[in-house]
């Protein structure tokens, strides 16, 4: 069996002007970054914005597992399944980070037969995003730390200091550190952090803000201290905001690339799902919209994450309004989610499975409270049986969702034309009555329990004394009506990774809560959730290589 990697430099990609030229974008609509990768314009989405919008599609997922979902892999072939069937569809995906690529997780560009290229760019320097969001993070923290030393006109308490530094790298030495050690022309000496690039909040400015004008207004917004008063200082009074935008003109712009069918896909952004909000530019979504009849998107991780912050955050600020969800599952995340040893899911285990399931009803459920019609696939293996693939069926058509078999990362576009098939028909039979969650004017606490009785399934939270004291203030300073951010494990619908299936008789534990202003949302972390991961004992990067002839190998 070829691996990933094999499979997409084995492809015989397009020059990405062809297509490009396949949704009508002319040469001079974009910005080349060689033959296969390119930048759409700010002119020309500036002449498309009038243009009608086409239907727009979430893919999300169950919690994953270390069985594996396949939800991206789901997306782009479910993309190229629209090709095969003449529908004019692109993908809309976020960009990997160098993290997980080097740790544990590995790339995220799909799988098999269902991947977006060029594989190896794309999972590591791509067209410079993150980097340019890397430099302005940090200029923000170097003018922060120089005015200090200047004389800190404006009062900043050094002890009240929230910005943090970041790097695109799973490094947790840089989790907390001190800063200004030396002689006093070395700066003030004072405890820092480091976040790993997804989780800046610059990330999350660039993929919610509309244009420059709007992204401008985002940075200026963002909090990056406290003065001795207690009032927030932001990168607006360090006056922080042009050369920031500077760095970011280019990264605002959408990237567009092709799936190994030639589909056309924007990959733009991307802000974890378990720290930050989770989906890719809303400038790269509002575009495909325009550019496409279909638009086929996706939110990290499982439904309790992506899919809540997809609702909650995104299609609230950017006035998006899903018309179908497809939840992606395997037969052996479910057994996982049962109780099976990994080393034990290719064995045919209808135990594990009614066991298990239970996982996927709470995302249907959870996916119907925001009234978009729901599709369930099952991104097939080979060592699936018809009698557990047949279970899951019954299950998902019992509870009102259409039903269908996915097999993209064998047969790519031609393995997900039943899904295909099933989200046109969802689309033409059903319509989406979309809602969120909650209202703007709850409180940031009834925010939280709404979230974590809702979607989680929890009895109730548990606010630590700093939480409490802290969402306190950020509703004294008027933050009181934005939405949350819940930062929280992947792995469980708890704040608990070890709890799986639909765990009962639990409450999320909420340790710390800030606020991300230009972004627009108050961060909520829960449980042990990291905004700077760490590299596992034995990282993917001890298998990457590249050869004499410039191959890389060991990417996945």
């Amino acid at each position: 069996m070829k691996t990933d990697i094999q499979i997409a430099q084995e492809a015989v990609m397009k020059p990405i002007v062809h297509v490009a030229d396949s949704l009508g974008i002319q040469l001079d609509d974009l910005e080349l970054y060689g033959k296969y990768k390119a930048k759409v314009s700010d002119d020309y989405l500036e002449k498309i914005k009038d243009n009608k919008s086409g239907k727009l599609i979430l893919v999300t997922a169950i919690n994953p597992t270390p069985a594996g979902e396949g939800k991206t892999t789901t997306t782009v072939g479910l993309g190229q399944a629209f090709a095969k069937l003449d529908k004019k569809a692109i993908i809309a995906l976020r960009e990997p980070s160098l993290g997980p690529c080097f740790g544990v997780k590995g790339g995220a560009a799909g799988g098999g037969y269902a991947q977006v290229v060029p594989m190896e760019d794309l999972n590591l320097h791509f067209t410079g995003d993150f980097h340019a969001i890397t430099s302005a993070n940090n200029l923000l923290a170097a003018l922060l730390d120089n005015h200090i030393q200047q004389g800190n006109e404006l009062r900043i308490d050094t002890r009240s200091v929230v910005w943090k530094r970041c790097l695109d790298m799973n490094d947790r030495v840089l989790r907390n550190i001190v800063v200004g050690l030396g002689n006093k022309m070395d700066g003030v000496v004072r405890e820092d952090h480091f976040v790993i690039t997804v989780a800046s909040e610059i990330m999350a400015v660039l993929c919610l803000a509309d244009d420059m004008e709007d992204l401008k207004l985002r940075l200026g917004r963002m909090v990056v201290a406290y003065d001795v008063e207690g009032k927030p200082v932001t990168a607006q009074d360090l006056q922080a905001v042009g050369s920031m935008a500077a760095l970011l003109k280019d990264a605002m712009k959408p990237n567009l690339i092709q799936t190994l069918e030639h589909t056309p896909a924007l990959v733009h952004g991307g802000p974890f799902a378990n720290i930050a909000h989770g989906c890719n530019s809303v400038r790269a979504t509002k575009a495909a919209l325009k550019i496409a009849d279909y638009c086929i998107t996706e939110a990290g991780f499982g439904a309790d994450l992506g899919a809540e912050k997809f609702f909650d955050i995104k299609c609230r600020m950017a006035g998006l309004k899903p018309d179908a969800v497809v939840l992606v599952a395997t037969v052996r995340a479910l057994k996982y989610n049962g109780g099976v040893a990994k080393a034990d899911l290719n064995k045919e285990n209808l135990d594990a499975l009614k066991k298990g399931i239970v996982n996927l009803e709470k995302h249907i459920e959870n996916l119907q409270k925001y009234g978009v019609p729901v599709v369930v696939t099952l991104n097939a293996f080979l060592t699936d049986t018809e009698e557990e693939t047949s279970y899951v069926q019954r299950f998902c058509e019992e509870r009102g969702c259409e039903f269908a078999l996915s097999q993209v990362w064998e047969k790519g576009g031609e393995g997900g034309v039943e899904l295909a098939k099933k989200v046109l028909k969802t689309l033409e039979e059903k319509k989406s009555d979309f809602k969120v969650l909650y209202e703007d004017n709850a409180s940031l606490g009834e925010k939280i329990e709404t979230v974590a009785k809702e979607i989680y399934g929890a009895d109730g939270v548990e606010l630590s004394p700093t939480a409490a004291k802290q969402l306190k203030q950020l509703e004294s300073l008027g933050f009181g009506k934005l939405p949350v951010c819940m930062a929280k494990t992947q792995y469980s619908l708890s704040d608990d990774p070890t709890l799986l299936g639909r765990p009962e008789g639990f409450k999320i534990h909420v340790r710390e809560a800030y606020v991300s202003a230009g972004a627009g949302f108050v961060v909520v972390l829960t449980g042990a959730v990291m905004t700077m991961p760490g590299l596992p004992k034995t990282p993917a990067a001890l298998s990457i290589d590249v050869s004499n002839e410039g191959v890389i190998t060991g990417l996945f």
